[in-house]
């Protein structure tokens, strides 16, 4: 191998052109690998939702959810099945190892539920729940107007707005909170239906069998076609009044006789205020799995802009939460991180190695490997975030880079033969360094391998920072190998001298002095090296743990 790299780095004109080829690539995937805040942890689920009116806890739970819930188990690669149950609510949620498809997950979980109806009551119909996670809520925002009460922002929520952001790609489903749900209410009064001899089945049937457009077929006239057809649904407060309920041999019993029409509202469970200043309706847009939320927002904020054009005057749409803003700072978080490390790394290498052209060469490693990190992430679907980003370390990717343009400064200032030539020196080095440079970060590499044979939540959390470093280490590798020597060997050219450092001057003499002890004294060395491992193995138990701060 050592020979191997030392003849390929006369290949100059081609490794340079390797080396564009990573900045392009690691640029184009800079600009197309998903953003986000955090890794999504939320493990691999489909829930069942089930609206049942008026049904108490306990019932709920005997009737809808237990049903469910048993009929689920025993599905394949299924890890976990629970359940909640509440008033009028049951959520049967089903967790799938994570190397299940989730469309083929709902795929499984809808066929049960379709031999689960018939064990429930008639009327319940569940339904699965949307395909998002626990970080998909990216968008919420109010509607208000002056002038319009809670159920009309709520209605105009519901019938317009909710279904243009619908249509956006990426976008999953759209909640409502807040406001009223109208309701067209028909209050019977009991003693009319006493008077009438009447029965509240009566008054639902009346309601049931008189709100239907119905179909008549075709007429032929003159060679043209009619279609018949039967308007009976109601559009109005009037024409539910006028739906007939009885009719004898005195008078017909209409609804308004025996009830009073008028609209109305569901009952809630809570509500939503602003600034306490009263109701507001608010809305949540709630993103596709596996989507890129910066540019799912994106397109939500477009489609915003056309659906305020067509809004009645006076109602306004204002944004209270965008995940954009977490995930820029996040992200303005790393990034300064990242930049005041890689000056820092830059100012310790100029101060150290005393060459500037060495300083700036070893430098280059690091956005180089950067680039060839972004073009791992690409590849994997790994996402930037604060995990994969904020886990590369300056000092592990230029340490082999330092190694090389070390030795080679050495060797250049120390060549007397007039026979080597400038770039036989670098090969000279080359062969020397490129075993104990591979094999130093290899070590580094192996010791994050034992993170990957974690599962479920704390493999999503650490993997991307696996990866991200491997990729970085890998790109550092085959940057120190290939292009450090070649850029030595155009930029470290004339004569080069050696300066001795201030600063390892000075700490120089304390090491020499206590290294001779330490091999003098080698068996208490090794004693006291075994102390304090054993102190800090008793000290583990007394630390504490926790998942994340």
């Amino acid at each position: 191998m050592d020979s191997f790299l030392a003849q390929f780095i006369k290949q100059r004109l081609l490794i340079l052109i390797g080396c564009l080829l990573v900045i392009i690539g690691g640029v184009y995937s800079f600009q197309s690998i998903p953003i986000d805040a955090f890794p999504d942890l939320t493990n691999n689920q489909v829930q069942v939702i089930t609206e049942v009116p008026g049904y108490a806890p306990i019932e709920t739970e005997q009737l809808v959810t237990i049903p469910i819930e048993s009929i689920m188990n025993g599905l394949p690669k299924v890890d976990l099945v629970r359940s909640i149950s509440k008033f009028g609510l049951s959520v049967v949620t089903v967790v799938f190892k994570d190397d299940v498809d989730i469309y083929f997950a709902r795929q499984l979980v809808n066929e049960r539920l379709q031999s689960a109806r018939s064990r429930l009551p008639s009327g319940i119909d569940p339904e699965l729940g949307p395909i998002t996670t626990g970080m998909g809520e990216i968008y919420q925002y109010v509607v208000d107007g002056p002038g319009y009460t809670p159920t009309e922002l709520k209605t105009l929520h519901d019938w317009d707005i909710k279904y243009q952001l619908r249509t956006i790609a990426g976008v999953n489903e759209v909640n409502t909170w807040g406001g009223f749900t109208l309701e067209y209410q028909v209050v019977v009064s009991p003693e009319s239906l006493l008077r009438y001899n009447l029965s509240f089945q009566d008054v639902f049937m009346a309601l049931q069998n008189n709100n239907a457009n119905f179909s008549g077929g075709i007429i032929e006239h003159q060679s043209e076609q009619y279609i018949v057809r039967g308007l009976g649904r109601v559009n109005s407060l009037d024409d539910i009044g006028n739906i007939l309920v009885k009719a004898d041999e005195v008078h017909p019993v209409f609804i308004k006789t025996i009830a009073d029409v008028r609209y109305g509202h569901e009952l809630r469970q809570g509500a939503v205020t602003k600034d306490g200043q009263g109701e507001v309706v608010t809305g949540m847009i709630m993103m596709l799995k596996g989507e890129n939320s910066r540019a799912v927002i994106e397109r939500v904020k477009t489609k915003l802009t056309q659906i305020r054009d067509s809004l009645p005057a006076g109602v306004s749409i204002k944004p209270f939460y965008d995940q954009t803003h977490l995930i820029e700072q996040t992200i303005e978080t790393v990034r300064t991180n990242l930049i005041e490390g890689g000056m820092l790394v830059i100012a310790v290498l100029l101060f150290m190695l005393g060459n500037i052209r060495a300083a700036l060469i070893v430098a280059l490693v690091i956005p180089l490997s950067l680039m060839f990190s972004f073009m791992g992430m690409r590849s994997l679907g790994i996402a930037a975030n604060v995990m994969s980003l904020g886990a590369i370390d300056f000092g592990m990717i230029v340490d082999g880079a330092i190694v090389m343009v070390e030795d080679i400064l050495r060797k250049l200032s120390e060549n007397t033969d007039v026979k080597l030539s400038h770039f036989d020196i670098i090969q000279q080095s080359v062969r020397e360094m490129a075993k104990p440079i591979f094999f130093g970060v290899l070590i580094i590499t192996v010791v994050y391998a034992p993170i990957l044979s974690l599962e479920g939540m704390e493999y999503k959390l650490f993997s991307p920072m696996v990866f991200t470093v491997s990729f970085a280490l890998l790109g550092s590798l085959l940057i120190t190998l290939f292009l450090v020597p070649v850029l030595c060997s155009f930029f470290l050219r004339g004569p080069i001298k050696e300066k001795p450092n201030c600063l390892i001057e000075i700490i120089r003499p304390a090491y020499l002095n206590t290294l001779e002890k330490a091999l003098h004294y080698r068996s208490r060395t090794l004693l006291v090296a075994i102390v304090l491992f054993a102190l800090t193995c008793a000290s583990v138990p007394f630390l504490g743990s926790e998942f994340v701060p």
